[in-house]
């Protein structure tokens, strides 16, 4: 699912709620204000939980040396912290639900 499809759908269920219609560009503001906090909390280091969905953390991968895949020389990368997803039960649970029945 892309951001748009999301926003699409959040539109969606919103009217389908409320009977009302959600402006487009309060959609697309809202998902942007939640994926920015999110991204601004992972910059700082903090962890992210959202209950019966998951949580993001970062690993911190270190320094080392690397191969270049075409030339085969030695290349120093970096160390880095990384984004990391890990779902929740709950998510874990309805995904294989879903897959398990549609088998």
């Amino acid at each position: 699912m892309t951001k748009s499809e999301l926003m699409v759908r959040l539109a969606e269920a919103f009217a389908e709620k409320n009977g009302t219609q959600l402006v487009a560009k309060d959609v697309e503001y809202s998902v942007k204000v939640l994926v920015d906090t999110m991204t601004r909390a992972l910059a700082k280091g903090q962890r992210i939980e959202i209950r019966g969905f998951g949580s993001f953390d970062l690993n911190h991968r270190p320094a080392r040396v690397g191969r270049n895949p075409k030339t085969g020389e030695k290349v120093e990368v970096p160390e880095k912290y990384v984004p990391h997803f890990k779902p929740g039960k709950e998510l874990r649970e309805r995904v294989d639900q879903a897959l398990g029945n549609a088998k």
